[in-house]
């Protein structure tokens, strides 16, 4: 069986196959697989990634595509036969389109996880999302950090990311695991003082922890921290907490009191086991995508 082609995007962009990295020769290469894997199996035109590539396109700049595309085949697909053609990286219509399975790619598996997260036991999310978090190696796309075609999925990856964190935090307060949640939702609100849901976290696992005084703290420390940054006050969910903090309300205890969830994450590729749901474009069910297995 021919070995899979995995890409990494929650980071620097690589492809490996068998464990092993494939030398995608220089930053035009990695920019024009990098872009093809933002459209997300959809054509993206030479005209586009041309736009995309230069700022002043020079003369030769859609054969220049034409030839990034050419060494990038070989590099994914380098026992085709001249003349066959390509599996992963198509010419379809005005342009390529990167054609690799839903699992394929690490942000999309992240990305089905982050989303199912929410249907699961609270320990198989624990154990979903503490593995997800582990795929990152740096700020998505890392290196086209100035690109405008990357900075919207940037954009939108950094926040799942944000919602992963969080949800892990509420999976150990609903285990019973406060104190273990506490470093990382201290770290993680002070970084994002503008996340109410992370405040409401922290100082319910303070709460949890035995440390009622350092819980209304956290409270505190969150609204001068919305007043000084937004100049907006406490929502409802924080200001609740506050009170019930105050009372000692046995609604706090495990299986009580909770957060509000976050909004709910467009979930694209993968398969959710509990329930069917609508086909997309290209046929490929949104939901759940635990394991990065071999296919």
């Amino acid at each position: 069986m021919e070995q899979r082609i995995d890409f990494g995007v929650l980071g620097a962009v690589v492809a490996e196959r068998g464990g092993g990295s494939l030398a995608l020769k220089g930053p035009r290469h990695r920019a024009v697989l990098a872009r093809l894997i933002v459209a997300r199996r959809r054509v993206v035109s030479v005209a586009r990634l041309v736009e995309d590539l230069w700022e002043d396109p020079p003369p030769g700049a859609v054969g220049a595509v034409q030839t990034f595309v050419g060494a990038l085949r070989r590099a994914l697909e380098p026992e085709r036969a001249p003349r066959a053609p390509a599996r992963l990286l198509v010419t379809e219509g005005p342009g390529y389109a990167l054609r690799v399975s839903p699992d394929a790619v690490d942000a999309w598996r992240f990305e089905a996880v982050v989303g199912g997260a929410v249907e699961l036991p609270a320990e198989e999310a624990l154990r979903g999302l503490e593995e997800a978090l582990g795929w990152w190696r740096g700020p998505a796309y890392a290196e086209f950090a100035r690109e405008r075609w990357a900075r919207g999925e940037r954009a939108r990856l950094a926040e799942l990311r944000l919602q992963a964190v969080e949800r892990r935090a509420a999976a150990q307060l609903a285990l019973g695991r406060a104190a273990e949640a506490v470093p990382d939702l201290d770290a993680h609100a002070a970084g994002h003082p503008w996340r109410e849901d992370a405040w409401c976290l922290l100082a319910l696992a303070l709460y949890r922890a035995g440390r009622q005084a350092d819980a209304l703290a956290v409270v505190r420390r969150a609204r001068v921290a919305l007043a000084d940054q937004l100049g907006l006050d406490p929502g409802p969910a924080l200001r609740r907490l506050e009170a019930d903090i105050l009372v000692q309300a046995p609604g706090l205890e495990v299986g009580g009191f909770s957060p509000p969830p976050p909004l709910p994450i467009p979930v694209t590729w993968g398969l959710r086991p509990q329930t069917p749901a609508p086909q997309t474009p290209e046929g490929l069910k949104p939901g759940v995508a635990r394991k990065h297995g071999s296919g």
